[in-house]
């Protein structure tokens, strides 16, 4: 089983050349330099499950989906209050713990000519740089790790995007060359398996073009003739996803049931529980459990009154458990990004059955029967329309993706699933994350300015 592990700190060079003999009499050995490939990746990975999939800025936008709830009153982040301090937490997370140790991790093993770990290195910096943008907007990283800047620019949001294919691809090309060691427990997503994590970069790939469907110089056409090449050699079944399983034991709790806590005061929203009631989804006593104290699904509504906590629902064991996954990417996912792409280049008939596959495939990692009477009923009471296809494609993917952040950025990109601003809400559904302001007092750019409703690059009216 997996322990909770304390993250490796790389100590940066101390510039003074004049000090380093008289520093090296007091090196801490608990903090070592220099530390094999095999030894970072581990942290690496949990790190980004619960900082990045599973962090702070993921839990704010739970909040804006109406996934989560806390038993608290307005104001709050549920009902859009922020404050740029609130995010210091977020950019430490992104760029110290994670993308710098990515950094580390892809020089050492470029270096060292283990190609597997730079590999995986490139991957997941994708994936985190890909998660920053989606958040922030334009973001520094072509400068960010050079010291010789005292100010490090910012790098324009389509910038990053590029960033994100070009890793991806090397990515793939290291794995290509099948040359050098293979990871192996200290994988902990996929142990070493270098034919899952191919598959893992082409549907980041997919995903990262589908995004641009509506961005400035970007088709939808053109993007969905690249998600469907790209999903050519991606996930082909749910063993494929990317999701990182915590040991459940203490200290190695599963970041979601760590999110709801009698602490936090997190429950499931009432407009999760409602949607799921009234469409008479199989899954809902998967995702959820009935209230303690009543008996009943029940969410609480934002705005409302405190109440006992025993009389809402809170997650079931397949997000919610102490050893359940956390998912970055998966092979569902994968089905309803062909869908979609089908749908915009060649209508709802050729949607449908990937799509039907995108949800069965969910239903059995659920456990869910897809031959059971109620998931057959449900699967034909879903069925796509000319009028209705992306908003069914895109609601069927927000219930297979639930507590993954990328459902935010489809609902930016497409309106759906359809959001009404909540109870009391200070402003409208926030459309980005703040700029932390750890970052404007020690780097001032003018992209810090930003508000919560204003746009990201790539989402155009």
């Amino acid at each position: 089983m997996k322990k909770k592990l304390l993250f490796i700190i790389v100590t940066l060079g101390i510039a003074a050349t004049g000090c380093q003999k008289f520093l090296d009499v007091n090196k801490d050995p608990n903090n070592p330099l220099n530390v094999q490939e095999s030894l970072l990746l581990p942290p690496i990975e949990q790190n980004v499950s619960d900082n990045i999939q599973g962090g702070n800025a993921s839990i704010n936008v739970q909040n804006y989906l109406q996934n989560i709830a806390p038993n608290q009153l307005n104001p709050g982040i549920w009902n859009y209050q922020s404050f740029n301090v609130d995010f210091d937490g977020d950019w430490n997370a992104f760029y110290v713990i994670c993308l710098n140790n990515l950094k580390i991790l892809n020089d050492k093993a470029t270096t060292n000519k283990k190609w597997n770990y730079a590999a995986i290195a490139k991957i997941l910096t994708a994936y985190t740089l890909g998660s920053a943008t989606d958040y922030w907007g334009d973001i520094p990283y072509s400068k960010a790790f050079d010291k010789t800047h005292f100010l490090v620019p910012y790098d324009s949001q389509e910038s990053i995007y590029n960033t994100i294919q070009s890793l991806l691809t090397a990515a793939i090309d290291d794995i290509d060359q099948n040359s050098g060691p293979v990871p192996g427990g200290d994988d902990f997503l996929y142990n070493g398996d270098m034919g899952k994590w191919r598959k893992a970069a082409l549907s980041l790939k997919a995903r990262y073009f589908m995004h641009l469907t509506r961005a400035p110089g970007h088709t939808a056409a053109t993007q969905c003739d690249s998600v469907l090449k790209a999903l050519s050699g991606a996930m082909a079944a749910n063993d494929d996803d990317l999701k990182f399983s915590y040991g459940g034991e203490t200290g190695s709790e599963n970041i979601w049931n760590l999110t709801f806590s009698p602490v936090t005061t997190y429950v499931l929203n009432e407009t999760l529980i409602e949607t799921l009631k009234q469409r008479n989804d199989p899954r809902l006593p998967f995702i959820a459990l009935k209230a303690e104290g009543t008996g009943k699904y029940t969410g609480r509504r934002i705005g409302a009154p405190t109440a006992d906590l025993t009389i809402y629902s809170y997650p079931n064991n397949f997000y919610g458990g102490t050893s359940s996954s956390n998912y970055l990417m998966t092979y569902t996912e994968s089905l309803f990004l062909q869908a979609e792409a089908l749908f915009r280049k060649s209508g709802f008939a050729a949607a449908q059955p990937i799509y039907v596959n995108a949800i069965n495939s969910n239903m059995s990692k659920m456990g869910l029967d897809t031959l059971s009477a109620a998931a057959v009923a449900y699967v034909a009471s879903r069925t796509l329309t000319a009028q209705n296809g992306l908003q069914r494609i895109m609601e069927e993917k927000a219930m297979a993706n639930l507590f993954n952040f990328e459902t935010w950025t489809d609902w930016r990109r497409t309106g759906y699933p359809a959001l009404v601003k909540v109870d009391g809400a200070l402003s409208e559904i926030p459309r980005r994350i703040l700029y932390p302001n750890s970052e404007i007092l020690t780097n001032p750019q003018a992209q810090q300015s930003a508000k919560l409703t204003d746009r990201v690059w790539w989402d155009v009216q």
